[in-house]
């Protein structure tokens, strides 16, 4: 449906709105998702509005209508996290427990870590890495200015 049109700034002006949960002007949109100017912020209101994702009220300020699913991101509560971010917990959880088996095997009982297991800890933690690295990057983009800036 509406997700080929949520990327880039559309995408962050939809998760500003989703994460305000209260009515919020095309000004304050354009400090909340870091636009440049008022008539951009409208343009990407717009937008969003024809996708039937967002409507006016009586004020004519923007509220969220509907919650729709957006490519490579899950919902978690009011918040969009890149799915990335949930691959990069998985990896360091068995990074950790890489770790704890060689630093028990090691220090514990004396054994002298297989070679190709320490490969496969370093692989894990270079996975981890990585997406860690990307999820931290989509999480950039629709993350609204600080809470300060947002009225």
């Amino acid at each position: 449906m509406a997700n080929e049109e949520l990327e880039g700034n559309t995408l962050a002006v939809y998760a500003f709105i989703a994460h305000a949960n209260r009515p919020v002007g095309t000004r304050a949109v354009m400090r909340g998702a870091n636009l440049s100017s008022p008539s951009v912020a409208h343009r990407h209101l717009q937008k969003l509005e024809d996708l039937g994702l967002i409507e006016r009220n009586h004020y004519g300020d923007y509220v969220l209508k509907e919650k729709t699913g957006v490519n490579g991101y899950v919902w978690v509560g009011r918040n969009l996290v890149p799915r990335l971010l949930f691959y990069a917990l998985f990896f360091m959880g068995a990074f950790g427990a890489e770790v704890a088996i060689l630093v028990f095997g090691f220090f514990v009982s004396g054994l002298v870590p297989d070679v190709s297991f320490v490969y496969l800890t370093v692989m894990t933690a270079v996975a981890m890495a990585l997406f860690l690295f990307e999820g931290a990057s989509l999480n950039r983009k629709v993350k609204h200015k600080n809470q300060e800036n947002s009225v």
